[in-house]
Parts: structure tokens; sequence; C-alpha cells
């Protein structure tokens, strides 16, 4: 047992020993569900590994990391074992096993992550854009050309307060009903005019509410 310990704590086991740590830690709170697996401040599990140049994308990137620090582990524990000396010598040794085991990793992820691909179909996550033609609640006391905030609410009835931007002499005050009619991707805002429900051709006289 002690052996085992030396080689999982040693170099340069010791790299992949950390990160497998945290791993295994990571998916125990999302088991018990102390991690939040679609909240904003948190890790999205079905995030996508950006980069298909690395071969690891259509699979969440969590999944992917995983299997990497999982496979390198093992490569680098057995590697350790069996090649790595005592001393100095083990140092250098060592950091080739390093660079090594970092690409054989990658080449066997690369492998396990292709038939698992069909499990995880392609879904593009939400946009800011998708705000753009929605009515929205403004939520500062004015709104004017550097200033001012609004509540607006998605497909999905989730809400968001964000950064809204006015031109014009129309004020909008705390409270009104504004329309997002174009994001400036620039500043992170959004031009809001003011939205009379009457001149919506589906929400309109003779029309159902």
């Amino acid at each position: 047992m002690g052996a085992f310990f030396a080689a999982a704590t040693g170099f340069p086991t010791v790299v992949f020993t950390a990160a497998l740590t945290v791993v295994v830690l990571f998916w125990l709170l999302v088991a018990l569900g102390a991690a939040d697996a679609h909240g904003h401040a948190h890790v999205h599990l079905n995030s996508r590994a950006h980069g298909d140049g690395w071969g690891l994308g259509g699979v969440p990137v969590t999944l992917a990391f995983s299997l990497f620090t999982a496979v390198g582990w093992l490569i680098s524990y057995c590697a350790s074992v069996l090649f790595v000396p005592s001393g100095p010598v083990g140092v250098l040794v060592g950091a080739g096993v390093l660079i090594a085991t970092v690409y054989v990793s990658w080449r066997a992820t690369k492998l396990f992550v292709r038939p698992l691909h069909r499990l995880f179909p392609d879904e593009h996550g939400p946009s800011r854009l998708d705000f753009v033609g929605l009515t929205c609640t403004i939520r500062t006391g004015r709104v004017d050309a550097g200033f001012g905030q609004a509540e607006v609410r998605s497909a999905d009835g989730s809400a968001a307060v964000v950064q809204v931007r006015q031109t014009g002499d129309d004020a909008l005050a705390g409270g009104s009903t504004g329309l997002l009619y174009a994001y400036d991707e620039t500043g992170e805002f959004f031009w809001v005019a003011p939205y009379d429900s009457a001149l919506d051709p589906g929400t309109g006289p003779g029309r159902p509410g």
C-alpha cells in the first residue's frame, strides 16, 4: 500500500492525481445535488468541449476532461512504477513520461468520446440575441443613452436582468414596458424603445391577449 501511495504522489503521477481528485470531488457534488449542473455560477454539464481540432468536441467538456484525467492517471502511474527511477535522473525521466502521457491520453480520449457523440445531440445554448424582439420591464428609474436596466423573460419562462439604452424623447421610466429591438455587442447592452401593446398585431384590439 505504501508503494501505491508513493507512486501516486510522486512525479509525474502527482500531476494527474491532483486533477483526478478534483474530478472525483466534482462528480460527487453533482451526484449529491450540491453542484448546480445548469447554474450560471457553475460548470455547465452540457457545455461542449470547444475546438474540434482537438478531437474532443461533441460531448460535455466535463466528461471529456474526466476521461482524459482518468486515462492519464492510469498511464502515468504504470509508467512511473515501471520506468521512472529515483533520484535526479528520475526527474528527467518523469518529465518525459509526463509529456508522453499527455499525448497518449489525448489520443485515447479521442477514441473514447467518438462513440459517445450520438448520446449528446447538438444543442445551441441560449444567446443574448434571443432576447431581441421581446418585451421587457424597466427596472431603473430612467433609461437613457448611458444608463438603464430591464427585466426580460425568455421563451422558457426564465427571467434575466439586462443592460438597456435608449435614444429619443419618449423617456422610459421604472415599471414601464419596453421593446428590445437591437443588441450592441461592443457595449453589451440592448437598445430599447417604448412598447404599446395596442400596436402589436397579435394583441391589439379584436385580437386575443
